[in-house]
């Protein structure tokens, strides 16, 4: 057989001119990125009506009964359009189908009107019965959606309602500091506090006027954390160069170090009834520190991640602590044991504070602010207005009032 020819006949190819082609492509490109492509239909009035009728039929058949003989009643002994008018009413106007050919047809309307009623007074009993729902015609509806939520009793918030507080305002800036300030605690007399910063000095500043008492130097690296004591002249800094000192403030010369991070000290706090301080940091350790003898009681260990914030409390759990790792754990002081860990959250849990007089605390995270109970750390609520940032501070007085700082 013949194989095939190399000269097959072409088809004859239509000429085409510059207008076609440009409303082709034009079609081709509405087409692929037109708004509308792949989406539904404009709805039908007519099968909207229809459907509606069909919901109404399912949901509120076995009711319609009731309508009548209201209705009757309603006519027979009715008041006045004015004492009606006049008369409080918890009704809830319940539209039908959109229909407006069908209004001006005919007086027969779907539309259904929920009344609350009290039932009377019977004669063995000195109460009301209780509410019933009733179903009466509505006239003049809305053009909303029928649903089934709408005959479900609201139920009341069990939010609070927030105690107002005036509003703070700013009234003194303080510079002085060369680089960003990672750390502030007040001395327990309000007298004056003190800021750690990253250009290596911690000052001490006057609360009152603002001014500048006294700057500090013996870290080489960033202060992260400050603490002063209630019951002693000391003062307590630790910062990234893995050093934790205490401060004499009487002779404002470093009397004690704490050595054993392996890494950067991030958090520290001092316990409130005994001669304990407690630091964390990068090596994911939370470490015990006897305050005189400069011993290491314990080394908290169990986190993943960087411990970046610990409070502690003079009943268990003694101590509070929250990592990186997304945990807030519960410590045994005497054992030197976990006692709990909480998950809730879903990110690093930066900051927290505890309620000067509840037995509550809160956590801060990128994902959100919770609040917890203690001792046992259920899980109360989220804090209903989210800060879109990363909070690394946060601060609660006695009000109630809850200050929280971010980047």
């Amino acid at each position: 057989m013949p194989g095939p020819t190399m000269e097959a006949e072409e088809l004859p190819v239509e000429p085409q001119s510059l207008k076609k082609l440009s409303f082709k492509s034009l079609k081709r490109s509405l087409d692929l990125f037109s708004p509308l492509h792949a989406q539904f239909p404009p709805p039908d009035p007519h099968s909207k009506n229809i459907r509606m009728s069909h919901k109404l039929n399912v949901e509120y058949g076995g009711i319609k009964s009731t309508t009548t003989p209201v209705s009757a009643h309603a006519n027979s002994g009715a008041p006045t359009q004015t004492q009606q008018a006049s008369a409080p009413s918890n009704s809830l106007a319940l539209p039908g189908p959109e229909s407006s050919r069908e209004r001006q047809k005919g007086p027969a309307q779907t539309d259904l009107v929920v009344v609350p009623s009290m039932q009377p007074k019977g004669p063995s009993d000195g109460s009301f019965a209780g509410k019933s729902t009733t179903i009466i015609p509505a006239h003049g509806s809305s053009d909303r959606n029928l649903s089934t939520s709408a005959l479900m009793e609201r139920i009341p918030s069990r939010w609070p309602r927030p105690v107002w507080h005036p509003p703070w305002k700013n009234y003194r800036v303080i510079s002085g500091h060369l680089g960003w300030v990672r750390s502030i605690a007040f001395d327990p007399s309000n007298n004056w506090f003190c800021t750690g910063s990253a250009d290596r000095t911690i000052k001490i500043w006057d609360v009152g006027t603002g001014r500048l008492k006294l700057t500090l130097t013996g870290h080489i690296e960033q202060i992260r954390g400050l603490a002063v004591s209630n019951k002693h002249t000391y003062m307590f800094s630790a910062g990234d160069d893995k050093q934790v000192k205490c401060w004499d403030l009487e002779q404002n010369k470093v009397i004690r170090s704490y050595h054993g991070h392996l890494s950067g000290v991030y958090c520290l706090a001092l316990h409130p009834t005994i001669d304990v301080l407690l630091t964390g940091g990068r090596d994911s350790v939370c470490r015990v520190w006897d305050i005189r003898s400069k011993m290491q009681i314990h080394a908290l260990s169990g986190h993943d991640n960087t411990v970046c914030s610990v409070f502690t409390r003079p009943t268990d759990p003694q101590v509070v602590t929250g990592s990186h790792d997304t945990t807030i754990k519960f410590w045994d002081l005497r054992y030197g044991k976990t006692m709990a860990t909480l998950t809730h959250h879903k990110k690093s849990v930066r900051a927290m504070a505890q309620h000067p007089t509840e037995n509550c605390f809160a956590s801060a995270s990128a994902d959100n602010i919770k609040k917890f109970n203690l001792p046992r750390g259920e899980f109360l609520h989220n804090m209903l207005s989210q800060q879109k940032t990363i909070i690394n501070a946060m601060a609660v007085n006695e009000d109630g009032v809850m200050a929280t700082g971010g980047e």
